[in-house]
């Protein structure tokens, strides 16, 4: 038997949605699977401690999702969490135990080092854990696990990525207590593809799921979409870093909810990138349900754009802008500010830009979180350990691990402080924290959703759909 663990403590909840995947596809080969949801338990260690006591697993899987919270001004980090999970799990049963998700993935040696679990994968977790369960009661032939990494001869061993060229998942997902997700959390996940292809200097997503887009067929992601919504489950986030990449892709899943006639039941909300994008598939999107589209937009200079890598001009923005207007989707703008190249003159370009183009509401991150083997984080190390471009809140030697940041030192000694300033009154942005003010005086209209309570109040009273789109509705204190 298998018994998979949500080691994801961050509200409001998501559904561990990976978690609903693995155990759809365990159970269909054959296995046993129950969940502990960690994140729905008042007490974690009793509530492990009266299930060891029933249950004799033949492996324990941790899905860590989230090294830290990526914001600057709060820097918290979850890998102390985990270790300590792994070490109440292991005081409790024999069984071996696995790690894996995208926060495991960003690190895994390390993290299988600190924690000391038998195994870990990395990439796609869904057959790696059903072969490795074959080894577990087979041959133990490790090096036929996908993407895992295991312990031999006094070292640790890595096979190669699990990054199967097509995703085939089964969309029945039984395990996780969506409607209760639901219910604390104002959305579910549903995943069309994994992977990325873009060339983003900053992003972790080719680095947990590969660097090329791996598509799930339409059907069965409508398939998943129409189940949820049988179950009452009516707002969802699609969790592709960008669903218009590729665009065939976007538009046959579209296609797929329109044929259906799911598009009139359920309001969905996706990260775009801000090109490819258009008038019609806006209106695609908009008749197959889509509400809300948050855009990787990050600045409106074109030095900045050009430093992150994105092919988009700020024009490019303010049509996708309007084009959403015209079909009544709502529209957040994310801006990352103070990467390699930032002044305060290109800080204000891109906010005098943003408020031009008008989107419902930006959100203005503040410093660029740096992960190993991305084209920013080699930026860092050319630079030097003490270059005054990198900010964190810890002492020592710099490491990747806890929450590091690159912030352009041109910004000054209180970079939240000029955003502000320059953002003013305008009640569209959510502006960064001042972690010389902290969020209550700052007057509590941070966009970091972890323990944010004025979203935990407005789910709790019946809010639902993407945290912004919550958020943005909400009267300013």
């Amino acid at each position: 038997m298998l018994t998979l663990v949500n080691t994801n403590r961050m509200v409001p909840p998501i559904a561990p949605v990976g978690l609903d995947y693995v155990a759809a596809t365990v159970r269909d080969a054959g296995f046993d699977v129950e969940l502990i949801d960690l994140c729905l338990a008042d007490d974690p260690k009793t509530y492990l401690a009266d299930y060891f006591r029933r249950r004799r697993p033949s492996l324990v899987g941790l899905s860590f999702r989230n090294v830290d919270d990526c914001f600057w001004p709060s820097g918290q980090s979850f890998v102390e969490t985990l270790i300590d999970d792994v070490r109440t799990i292991r005081g409790l049963t024999d069984a071996p135990i696995v790690l894996g998700g995208v926060g495991f993935s960003l690190f895994p040696r390390r993290l299988l080092e600190l924690t000391g679990a038998e195994f870990g994968v990395h990439g796609d977790g869904e057959l790696a854990v059903v072969e490795l369960l074959r080894q577990i009661h087979g041959r133990r032939r490790w090096e036929r696990v996908p993407g895992l990494l295991y312990r031999a001869g006094g070292t640790i061993h890595a096979n190669p990525p699990a990054w199967p060229k097509t995703v085939s998942v089964p969309g029945h997902r039984e395990l996780v207590d969506n409607e209760l997700y639901f219910r604390r959390g104002g959305q579910i996940g549903v995943e069309t593809k994994r992977g990325c292809a873009r060339g983003c200097i900053y992003c972790a997503d080719p680095l947990t799921k590969g660097r090329a887009f791996r598509l799930r067929p339409p059907s069965d992601v409508v398939e998943e979409v129409q189940r949820l919504v049988e179950r009452g489950i009516d707002v969802l986030h699609l969790c592709d870093p960008e669903f218009n990449l590729p665009l065939a892709h976007a538009k046959a899943i579209c296609d797929e909810l329109i044929r259906r006639g799911i598009g009139r039941r359920v309001r969905w909300y996706a990260y775009l990138a801000v090109v490819p994008f258009s008038v019609e598939l806006a209106r695609q999107m908009r008749r197959a349900g889509c509400v809300g589209i948050d855009f990787t937009a990050d600045s409106a200079h074109p030095a900045l754009l050009a430093a992150y890598g994105h092919a988009h001009t700020a024009e490019d923005i303010d049509k996708a802008v309007r084009a959403c207007r015209e079909n009544q989707i709502a529209v957040m703008l994310d801006m990352l500010l103070g990467g390699p190249g930032e002044s305060p003159k290109t800080v204000e370009h891109t906010i005098r830009a943003f408020q031009r183009i008008g989107p419902d509401c930006a959100g203005a991150a503040l410093g660029v979180r740096l992960y190993p083997g991305t084209a920013v984080a080699e930026t860092a190390r050319r630079e030097g350990r003490c270059s005054a471009n990198i900010r964190r809140l810890y002492h020592g030697p710099t490491d990747l691990l806890r929450p590091t940041f690159y912030l352009s030192a041109a910004l000054g000694d209180r970079p939240a402080a000029l955003v502000r300033e320059l953002i003013g009154t305008d009640e569209r942005f959510f502006p960064p924290e001042d972690p010389q003010i902290g969020p209550a005086e700052a007057g509590g209209a941070s966009h970091n959703y972890n323990q944010n309570k004025r979203l935990l109040d407005a789910i709790e009273v019946g809010a639902r759909g993407a945290y912004w789109d919550i958020l943005r509705r909400l009267p300013r204190t």
